[in-house]
């Protein structure tokens, strides 16, 4: 029996460098977020549920898929539209509502992302050292920020402000049990972005979940250092 292909989708900002950097041993392969990098010759979808319609396009018919962040909404909510076609997931730092709803305080002040992308408008890429060290407080290897920017592929102005669109429309809180597959979530205990209790509340409305919280990183639990992603890894499931 031949094992489904393993991919794993990248976070908003970053591209597939930071990741690729820690899987290139594994049988995981990364990809870009839709419309972006590698995929930019592809059209950049206006709305979330238009780029999870254009992941489904570029998938197999079956695969294991995961993603960090805003890969990791868009991994579920594939998930939640297609079930029978992954055989797991995998949600690195993942919450179903990066914004605060009603009904819903893990999230962000909607007002505090709309003012993110209106100096993302004004400032680009540059914002990126900035928003980078905010996320990563409370990591316990100072070097994270660096590490992820130095990794980082650069992304179009217009692929910044995409993902950002997406991050405010998704709401991935009903029709968690559509999702029939194992998933594994690996959260950081100290994540400053997406609190851990975000990755409980999802861990618990989802039927096959299994939660792994790595103590003193943050937002990006797979970086900098060898001990950090070897631990990291220990939770990495096969496919």
């Amino acid at each position: 029996m031949t094992t489904p292909p393993a991919l794993f989708l990248s976070g908003w900002g970053f591209g597939r460098g930071p990741l690729e950097a820690v899987l290139e041993e594994s049988h995981w392969r990364c990809l870009d977020l839709p419309g972006c990098g590698a995929d930019a010759s592809a059209v950049l979808p206006d709305h979330f549920t238009a780029a999870v319609e254009a992941l489904l396009a570029r998938l197999p018919p079956v695969c294991a898929l995961g993603g960090w962040s805003l890969g990791g909404m868009l991994a579920l909510a594939a998930a939640q539209a297609a079930p029978e076609r992954f055989s797991q997931l995998l949600l690195v730092a993942a919450t179903p509502s990066f914004i605060q709803r009603e009904g819903w305080t893990l999230g962000r002040p909607p007002e505090e992302l709309r003012a993110f992308r209106e100096k993302i408008r004004q400032e680009g890429a540059g914002l990126l050292p900035r928003f980078t060290a905010s996320f990563c407080r409370g990591d316990a290897a100072p070097q994270t920020a660096q590490w992820l920017l130095q990794n980082a592929a650069p992304m179009s102005q217009a692929a910044l402000d995409a993902g950002l669109i997406w991050l405010e429309e998704a709401d991935l809180r009903a029709n968690l049990s559509r999702v029939t597959c194992p998933v594994t979530l690996i959260h950081g205990e100290n994540d400053p972005l997406i609190p851990a209790e975000a990755a409980r509340w999802l861990a618990g409305g989802l039927p096959r979940a299994r939660l792994s919280l790595i103590p003193e990183k943050a937002h990006a639990p797979f970086a900098p250092d060898a001990s950090a992603r070897a631990r990291f890894l220990r939770e990495w499931p096969r496919p």
